[in-house]
């Protein structure tokens, strides 16, 4: 019901909620509701979108066929009123922060395999009919488009809905197996149910597929960060519906069963094949393996930085560091207006002016909170034994005390109301919802994420800073700068917060959007992720060797989907049928 704060749990629901948390989503679904304008639903201005170059008449025998094929009640017709809904009621038929018209990147139907057989079956289906078909594991990518096919009218594989087990916890190879409907708050409470002492590592907000995550190459904040990295042995539907395991799986293991070593080495012998498949359109992964973190002793802390101009200090401090691996996971380094906006207050709460939030108007608010008076702030967590982070942390206090006015602060030193908390709890491997306060900043708020990559140097940080916070002021939008920290690189992710309901915040994100990556790759930087629609454009930017990179991948996709059907445009690869179309 549009007005009903109930939320799923997953009790009822494999997308669900876990039951510690329930209260806490209702209170935060009832902030974003309380500062919603747009209507539940609206009726469809357009014809349910059709796949390229299909007849209506020919898209409905296809559809009659797959039906026989899984069933009346496994295909849906995406011809029903969109609802955007709220992060934990995401829709799988399109875009839920929709950046264009919520109409425009929209599926044709939704199909709901059981098994790996069945996706085989509909990958088989699509090649007979020449249908485009867009795999998701939960739709929960949102930021980076959610659910919304590359090329509309495509059908829309939803993953998870029936395929969402843990299928496999190895307490001693400190591993599991999942198929693409585990969410991190699943597989964290069917971990805790073993009584393993066993962590898993999870983004900010723990709703999303862990597979999902992996393949596009996700981060996260315990030492397991680089989820990918810390991915071993996937399942894979291949574009002609053939079945392909990578690494120990592809040697049978003893009577039929799965090889031992699977989840143990991530290669085989020969050519090690995983990385294709990830942030690609070459195969449909149904199962993955991940290696697991013993659990461990852990400290969170807090460094704050009064000065805008720290900003070189605080990056030519964190490296040495970093490159050492004396800090003990991936940090965050944020500036203070994420203070503010993680409250889950408006912003209108501080500021009520158009334009970029000024510095001064920031300073002032924060000053109000209990850091005082700042302008960045470090959050880490070190791991080990008592006497191991106590000489790890009295190290990092030195370091970072050399910058005039830090300020050192532990958990126990700030309420409990603090996001501190919060990093705790994700930085022990315990998925939470509390990120999810920053949508509170607008109306129908929805977000955008700009994704560069940088060198952890004070000169490339800066160049990038400076590109993101220009063309933020430019476009009039506040900049919400998280630089996490890798060793020799950081992930720069800059969150364009607009009103879904207004057309012109919309374009003016796109512009934003848009300006921001032809001006980093002019200075050598380039995403490592980003929202389908610039899919083409960041893709474009890696043009070393005359476009090579791209060539090849074209090649891999030709040569694995002749007919073109999977996830067409995905990443910015496309099969040759369409390029034209798209040049």
């Amino acid at each position: 019901m549009e007005n009903s704060l109930d939320v799923p749990t997953l009790a009822s629901k494999y997308s669900g909620i876990p039951d510690r948390l329930y209260n806490e989503a209702v209170s935060s679904k009832e902030r974003t509701q309380s500062l919603k304008t747009l209507p539940h639903s609206r009726p469809r201005g357009h014809p349910a979108k059709l796949p390229l170059d299909t007849s209506q008449d020919d898209f409905d025998a296809a559809i009659t066929a797959l039906r026989k094929i899984l069933g009346d009640d496994r295909v849906e017709v995406n011809d029903k009123p969109l609802v955007d809904g709220w992060y934990m009621e995401h829709p799988n038929t399109h875009d839920a922060y929709h950046i264009l018209d919520q109409e425009e990147m929209v599926c044709s139907a939704v199909v709901y395999p059981s098994s790996t057989m069945d996706v085989q079956a509909i990958v088989k289906w699509a090649n007979e009919f020449h249908i485009p078909v867009y795999p998701i594991s939960m739709g929960r990518n949102l930021g980076y488009g959610g659910a919304a096919p590359n090329l509309p009218g495509s059908v829309v594989i939803d993953l998870g809905r029936n395929m969402n087990k843990v299928l496999r916890i190895d307490g001693d190879n400190a591993s599991c197996m999942v198929e693409p409907g585990v969410s991190y708050f699943k597989l964290y409470e069917e971990i805790q149910k073993t009584g393993l002492p066993l962590w898993i590592d999870c983004p900010d907000v723990g709703g999303g597929s862990v597979l999902g995550n992996a393949i596009d190459r996700g981060v996260g904040y315990t030492p397991y960060g680089d989820h990918f990295a810390n991915h071993c042995g996937m399942e894979i539907v291949l574009p002609s519906g053939e079945l392909l395991r990578t690494g120990m799986g592809a040697l049978p293991g003893k009577d039929g069963e799965d090889n031992p070593t699977w989840e143990s080495f991530q290669h085989a012998f020969g050519p090690s094949i995983d990385g294709i498949f990830s942030q690609c359109n070459f195969g449909i992964v149904t199962k993955m393996g991940f290696w697991l973190m013993p659990a461990t002793g852990h400290q969170s802390y807090m460094i704050t930085f009064p000065r805008e101009d720290d900003f070189e200090k605080i990056v030519d401090t964190i490296r040495p560091l970093a490159l050492k691996r004396i800090l003990g996971n991936i940090p965050q380094l944020r500036h203070a207006i994420q203070e503010l906006a993680v409250t889950g207050k408006p912003r209108t709460e501080w500021y009520t002016g158009s334009g970029m939030f000024p510095r001064e108007v920031i300073r002032e608010s924060v000053s109000k909170l209990p850091v005082g008076e700042i302008s960045w702030v470090f959050y880490g967590t070190q791991y080990g034994d008592d006497a191991s982070i106590s000489s790890q942390l009295s190290f990092i206090k030195s370091e970072f005390a050399k910058i005039p006015g830090s300020k050192f602060y532990l958990p126990s030193d700030l309420p409990k109301d603090h996001y501190i908390h919060s990093r705790v709890e994700v930085c022990s491997g315990v998925p939470v919802l509390r990120e999810l306060d920053w949508l509170n900043w607008k109306p129908n708020a929805a977000h955008l994420f700009f994704s560069p990559i940088t060198p952890t140097k004070s000169k490339d940080a800066r160049t990038i800073h400076d590109i993101i916070e220009r063309l933020h002021q430019k476009w009039g939008f506040d900049l919400f700068p998280t630089l996490c920290v890798a060793g020799r690189e950081m992930h720069y992710i800059a969150n364009i917060v607009y009103d879904r309901a207004d057309e012109d915040e919309k374009s003016r994100a796109r512009g934003l959007m848009t300006e921001m990556i032809d001006a980093a790759a002019k200075e050598g930087f380039g995403e490592y992720r980003t929202h389908l629609i610039f899919a083409d454009q960041v893709s474009q930017t890696y043009s070393w060797g005359n476009g090579a990179l791209g060539k090849f991948n074209e090649i891999i996709k030709d040569a694995l989907d002749p007919n073109g059907i999977l996830a067409p445009g995905r990443n910015g690869i496309w099969p040759k049928k369409y390029r034209k179309t798209n040049e």
